[in-house]
């Protein structure tokens, strides 16, 4: 530091504050130093920076499964960021249980993590309150648990009537609701996009057929599969499917194409999370994006804001939710139309 301070013409406090972006040095001074550390390959040593501080430099990450494509993707979009700032994302699984996650926040690890993510299933604020995590902690999950904690969530009501409305808008009218819930009570995933099918629903007129809601207890390709499958052996007539998850959603498709049914032509399909393998699948996956990308970082900014100080001390806990968009493929009609008018519309 001596020596980028001594190349650069200030002073060590100088660098320091630039290198670990502190306020107080003008843009001119930033780029100085900044061009010094690369030309004199500078690196910060983050283990001794974290031990000066009296920091582990790691976050605990503590999520219900690994079954499925989406915590992956979560649990690397906040280790990306996190190793950005120099911190490490430490994964743990709780099994979507009471025990499991009771288990998870007694254990002597929740101790040494400068910070902890928690994706709660069973437990409400008082069992976290009584864990007595004295690291700062950021909730995620379906769930308005208010209370000391800033909690990220996504938006799962909206995001699922977007998902409703898209195939209703591409004629569909038999939507068959996959991973679903047929009760109205209850606060969890299922219950939560049910609850937006059921608005979508309302909103355009179309009546509800229960026979059409399959209950799963997870929402894998396995069940997706299964429940298409369900539905056929049942005889019950769909022109359209939501899956709650994009994972869902790639069983359905394979049960659609065993069937010998075309998609989108007689059956239109959406799903839920916009996973990245959506994309490549024959046909291309329409999804809800819940807003990933802002989900971690909202995460990561109020983790690290509570970690190194940047919040005032006492700050009031926020809660966060990002918006839902739908990401147009090709598994469903309307967003076939709309490719062809602007194809012709292309043409001179």
């Amino acid at each position: 530091m001596r020596e980028v301070a001594r190349e650069a013409g200030v002073s060590k406090m100088t660098v320091s504050n630039v290198i670990n972006d502190r306020a107080g040095a003008s843009q001119e001074t930033r780029a100085r130093v900044l061009d010094a550390a690369e030309r004199l390959g500078y690196r910060m040593n983050d283990a001794a920076r974290h031990f000066r501080a009296g920091r582990s430099g790691t976050f605990g990450l503590l999520v219900p499964h690994l079954d499925g494509p989406y915590y992956a993707h979560l649990t690397a979009r906040l280790d990306t960021l996190a190793r950005a700032q120099g911190y490490h994302v430490i994964l743990e699984r709780t099994g979507a249980s009471r025990e499991g996650e009771l288990a998870a926040l007694a254990t002597d690890r929740m101790r040494s993590y400068d910070g902890i993510v928690f994706s709660p299933v069973e437990l409400d604020i008082s069992d976290v309150i009584a864990a007595e995590i004295s690291s700062p902690m950021v909730l995620l999950g379906e769930r308005r648990l208010s209370g000391p904690f800033d909690h990220v969530m996504m938006d799962n009501v909206g995001g699922a009537e977007l998902a409703t409305t898209h195939l209703i808008e591409g004629g569909a009218t038999r939507i068959a609701l996959v991973g679903g819930c047929r009760g109205r009570l209850g606060i969890s995933m299922p219950t939560l996009r049910a609850r937006g099918y059921r608005r979508a629903h309302e909103l355009a007129g179309i009546p509800v057929d229960d026979r059409l809601i399959g209950v799963a207890a997870s929402f894998t390709t396995v069940d997706g599969y299964q429940e298409i499958m369900r539905l056929h052996e049942e005889g019950v007539p769909f022109d359209g499917v939501f899956a709650l998850t994009d994972a869902a959603a790639m069983g359905v498709l394979r049960a659609l194409v065993d069937l010998g049914v075309r998609v989108p032509d007689e059956v239109q399909v959406i799903g839920f999370d916009n996973d990245l393998e959506g994309d490549y699948l024959i046909p291309r996956l329409t999804t809800i994006d819940p807003g990933n990308d802002s989900m971690a970082e909202h995460i990561m900014q109020r983790l690290l804001g509570r970690v190194e100080g940047r919040f005032a001390v006492g700050e009031q806990a926020v809660e966060v939710v990002t918006t839902a968009r739908v990401v147009e493929r090709e598994t469903t009609r309307s967003s076939i139309r709309r490719r062809v008018i602007d194809h012709v519309t292309a043409l001179p």
